[in-house]
This record gives structure tokens, C-alpha cells and sequence, in this order.
């Protein structure tokens, strides 16, 4: 089956536009009381991986992931969005949080890809928004986020995303989970 075939298959609907890839249906693990890197995505219906050769220039995803948060209100938190190899898509760098306990937040993502090839000549844009709510107040707290990677990205090789959470303390009131998470093909 040639990789055209396989990514028509399974990522374009009937119409060809705005397609279902991946919904996440389990909460995912708690990263809590940790200073490593944990992920924020657990089983699921779909897939999270493109074949080797299967990006087109012009693909276009979008992510929405949406869990609960507590904080002790002196630690920082990071986003990554990346491959399962390591390769970075996507980062909110070091967050600094406020005081909040089980609080609802929300991860927009998108990527497209720009340019197909091997580290160096591939390129992947990808940006989005984190918020979520404090403790003291109703409003929404966050950063937005968007990065290029023209240097690391490779379309010759298979990538299955990878979504993590690291908190810079192991303070046991430090935690952070995902309950949604959807991944669709916009273009």
C-alpha cells in the first residue's frame, strides 16, 4: 500500500477536509509529584503516528487537550509538544503558576507542515495557546506559543506525537492531567 493511499485512508473523510485522527478515551496518568517528564495522553481510538514519507506540504492538524490542574503556586510548568524520537514541535517554555487547586485548563495546538525532506530541510510551523483559571479570580492565566523547526524536523522517518508535562519541583501538590484530547486533520 503506497503512503499516499495510507494517509488518504485513514486521515481524510469522504469530502476530503477536516477529518478525525485521534480521541483520546481514558483520562491520562497524573504527573504529580515529580520534577520528570511525564506525558498527558493515554489510549485512544486513531492513531498519533505518520508513516515515513506519509506528510504532504500543506498538512495541517489540530489539537485540543482539556484536564484539571493544582498547583502549590511557586513552581513552574512546561508543555512540550513533540515525537515520540524527541523531535520538538512545540513548547510553552518554564510557566510560572499560580496557587490553584483542580482547576480546569485547555491546550490548543496546530501544526503545518512546510517543507518535506530530512532534518535540515524539512519544516514543521506549529503555535497554540495554554490557559487555565486560578484560584483567586475568573480569569484565564496562560501563554501563547509558536515555534518553526526547520533544523530537526524530518518527514523521511515515522512520527507519532507525543504530548508531556514537567513541573520544575516534586512538590506533592503539583499535578496535572488530561481528560480530552482530539487530533484532527484541518488540511
Amino acid at each position: 500500500m503506497s503512503t499516499n493511499i495510507y494517509i488518504d485512508k485513514y486521515l481524510q473523510n469522504p469530502n476530503g477536509y477536516l477529518s478525525r485522527v485521534y480521541t483520546q478515551t481514558n483520562s491520562s496518568t497524573p504527573v504529580t509529584a515529580t520534577a520528570v517528564e511525564g506525558s498527558l495522553l493515554d489510549g485512544g481510538l486513531g492513531t498519533l503516528t505518520i508513516p515515513a514519507n506519509g506528510f504532504q506540504v500543506g498538512d495541517s492538524f489540530s489539537g485540543v487537550l482539556i484536564g484539571h490542574l493544582s498547583c502549590v503556586g511557586t513552581a513552574t510548568l512546561q508543555i512540550r509538544v513533540k515525537t515520540a524520537s524527541g523531535i520538538l514541535l512545540a513548547d510553552t517554555g518554564a510557566m510560572a503558576m499560580s496557587l490553584t487547586a483542580n482547576k480546569h485548563w485547555k491546550l490548543n495546538v496546530d501544526f503545518t507542515v512546510r517543507q518535506l525532506g530530512a532534518a535540515t530541510v524539512a519544516s514543521i510551523a506549529s503555535g497554540g495557546l495554554f490557559a487555565y483559571t486560578k484560584n483567586s479570580g475568573l480569569n484565564f492565566e496562560g501563554v501563547n506559543f509558536s515555534l518553526v523547526n526547520n533544523t530537526t524536523f524530518d518527514t523521511t522517518i515515522s512520527s507519532t506525537l507525543v504530548i508531556t508535562a514537567q513541573w520544575n519541583t516534586n512538590n506533592a501538590g503539583n499535578s496535572i492531567y488530561s481528560e480530552i484530547f482530539t487530533l484532527s486533520k484541518t488540511y
